[in-house]
């Protein structure tokens, strides 16, 4: 994969305020993302993100309409081939040139946009019109909104659509967890809300972990976050694969590295042995 696509991931495109193309390494291809979050606003604070919230966007709120006329375009872009002949995307590889998914991220958290279930069922009329039941509806998320009946209506329309939930789960421990996050949200409602959303559908679990001030984490640490893992499986979710990755691109602050291949893929094997879990390894920016 072309180093200069995946390690630069902007979020705009031309003229495109929402909605913009991204070939992504996990997904294997070109990912189409949605930001419902322009206003750079997040229940959390993450050590690794490379958003720079130090200024102010253009764009602060979701304009629906403006929103769903750029996914249709970029769907038909995309579809046609047209997006290579873009100069960023003409070095695209000939086996990564397959549209993946629609992904919704973004600046921020997706689940706290206020009509997020309404989006949800839009962004789907809009896959259906281009005739994409191929293409995935891709959710990620931090999953600490996912009591609330809003989006629980979203996810079921994620469901119907060819939906995959990628929801972040990169601690075993409350400690860790708030020295990563930086939230004042509970770990115990992060990890209450992935079991209960894996009660009703498989999810993937993305897991960055990173060197902090040149230390990896402890194995302590990752023996606790196989745990919580563990802890899904016997409360009867289900986890259809864990993403393990580390840093790819500029994070928010200078004492978080990336983590080597061998450690990466360490994680994964512990992972393996100890759930029984399908994970795969994704790798930092000296790959």
């Amino acid at each position: 994969m072309s180093t200069s696509l995946h390690t630069q991931h902007e979020r705009s495109f031309h003229d495109n305020r929402f909605v913009y193309p991204v070939l992504s390494r996990r997904s294997g291809g070109i990912s189409i993302g949605v930001n419902l979050n322009p206003d750079k606003v997040c229940n959390f604070d993450c050590i690794y993100c490379q958003v720079d919230r130090t200024t102010t966007s253009e764009t602060r709120f979701v304009e629906m309409e403006q929103l769903l006329s750029e996914l249709d375009g970029m769907l038909e872009l995309v579809g046609s081939q047209r997006l290579y002949d873009d100069d960023k995307f003409s070095v695209t590889p000939i086996e990564l040139r397959r549209l993946n998914d629609i992904a919704f991220s973004g600046d921020g958290e997706p689940t706290t946009y206020r009509n997020f279930d309404d989006i949800m069922a839009k962004c789907a009329e809009v896959k259906q019109k281009h005739a994409r039941d191929d293409v995935k509806m891709v959710l990620i998320t931090n999953a600490t909104m996912f009591h609330r009946p809003h989006v629980q209506r979203g996810l079921e329309i994620l469901d119907e659509n060819q939906g995959e939930i990628w929801a972040k789960l990169e601690a075993g421990t409350e400690p860790y967890f708030k020295l990563v996050e930086r939230t004042k949200i509970p770990f115990a409602q992060v990890l209450d809300n992935i079991a209960l959303a894996a009660k009703q559908r498989p999810l993937v679990i993305q897991s960055l972990f990173m060197k902090i001030h040149n230390e990896p984490p402890t194995s302590e640490e990752l023996q606790a976050f196989c745990d919580r893992l563990e802890d899904v499986l016997t409360s009867g979710g289900a986890i259809e694969m864990v993403q393990v990755y580390t840093v790819a691109r500029q994070p928010a602050e200078s004492f978080v590295t990336s983590l080597e291949d061998a450690q990466v893929d360490a994680i994964v094997q512990m992972v393996r042995e100890r759930t029984g879990i399908c994970a795969k390894a994704y790798y930092g920016v000296a790959s």
